[in-house]
């Protein structure tokens, strides 16, 4: 009888640490998510060579989203194909008001893609990095006025911490060219001039990524509200999404690029670097989906920091990016703004948690 307690406590200290090792596969998934998907867009635009569009990619990525989540939810409903096509109708169909619901949120994520995208061309990898942080005060903002919710003092702080930083990465940049990129803005200049990369427009690279930001924080904002109280898995809820994307997605197409697909073709530009890309944004917000639920506000807020720094360094070996004092400055703002925001003084100390398939957490669907 001695023995019996023995395997209880094994079995509690192995569930820690799975929840723990789970913990630091979130950390660095995230990590490299947020690094990498920034890197790789500002590469794919800069380079040599013919440009794909930035529309279609959009599109495709929507495409490869789909189809991935259709898998997986064919695999929760026990790869039953009746199964499966009995819960798309009872989700899709047979509740016209929930879908339309989506259509709001599937119209706001595809316009902040190609606003990404715009972003991506025009600013050098590491401000773009930091400035998209500015999610965060629009995610705050949207949530006092929808959510009536109240910030924290520390919050607030936060806010300002992380507007300060990223007015200084900013000024940073257009100080002269010495204070950015220049070799980063060169090589996109060449790419340029060869028939490859759009000509470089700062200006436009910030009202796009600002753009983004403002449309990002309504979005997660907005889905948080119709979400609450709804008993939908995150797969499924991805797979509206997409279908509802889609049509925007087209019509984003042929309103932006219209004229050059019909000369051009669809695929112009593509390799498989961009399909990489493509690859890697679809995925993107469905990692984060399923690794969200075992972070914290700090460890999310840690992963976001070393993306920047990741992006930082990185742009330094590939994109020859100058990092003055002002920009490491602001970017440490942005940094500990992060922190701050994340951190909630009356919390107790975590204890591990497994959210269950009903849980909120699983409701909120990050988007890239």
């Amino acid at each position: 009888m001695a023995l019996l307690p023995a395997p209880v406590t094994y079995s509690y200290s192995h569930r820690a640490v799975n929840a723990n090792t789970l913990k630091y596969i979130s950390l660095l998934t995230l990590t490299l998510q947020n690094a990498i998907l920034g890197l790789s867009m500002r590469y794919a635009r800069t380079r040599p060579g013919d440009i794909f569009l930035s529309s279609t990619a959009v599109l495709m990525a929507e495409f490869a989203k789909l189809i991935t989540c259709l898998f997986l939810v064919f695999n929760e409903e026990g790869k039953d194909a009746q199964k499966f096509v009995r819960s798309l109708h009872k989700t899709i169909i047979a509740n016209p008001m929930d879908t339309l619901k989506v259509c709001v949120p599937s119209l706001v994520y595809i316009v902040q893609n190609n606003l990404l995208y715009v972003s991506a061309s025009h600013l050098d990898a590491a401000t773009y990095q930091v400035t998209y942080q500015l999610k965060i005060l629009t995610t705050a903002m949207f949530a006092v006025v929808i959510l009536r919710r109240k910030l924290l003092n520390t919050q607030w702080g936060a806010l300002l911490l992380l507007v300060m930083g990223i007015v200084l990465v900013q000024l940073a940049q257009t100080e002269g060219p010495a204070s950015g990129s220049a070799g980063g803005a060169a090589a996109a200049a060449t790419a340029a001039s060869s028939g490859g990369a759009p000509e470089q427009n700062r200006m436009l690279g910030l009202w796009a990524a600002l753009g983004a930001c403002f449309l990002s924080g309504f979005a997660g904002i907005y889905f948080e509200k119709i979400l609450k109280g709804a008993e939908i898995s995150v797969w499924m809820r991805n797979v509206q999404l997409s279908l509802l994307s889609i049509p925007f997605g087209l019509l984003t197409c042929f309103v932006n690029d219209g004229s050059r697909i019909f000369d051009q073709g669809f695929f112009k530009g593509y390799d498989l670097f961009v399909w990489y890309l493509v690859l890697l944004q679809a995925g993107g917000g469905l990692i984060v989906a399923v690794v969200v639920k075992y972070a914290d506000n700090i460890l999310k807020g840690f992963a976001t920091s070393l993306a920047i720094i990741i992006s930082c360094v990185a742009s330094i070996y590939i994109f020859d990016f100058n990092l003055t004092l002002q920009f490491s400055f602001g970017a440490g703002l942005v940094i500990a703004s992060i922190f701050l925001y994340g951190y909630d003084p009356a919390r107790s100390s975590p204890k591990p948690t497994m959210q269950g398939p009903g849980g909120d957490e699983e409701k909120l669907l990050p988007r890239v």
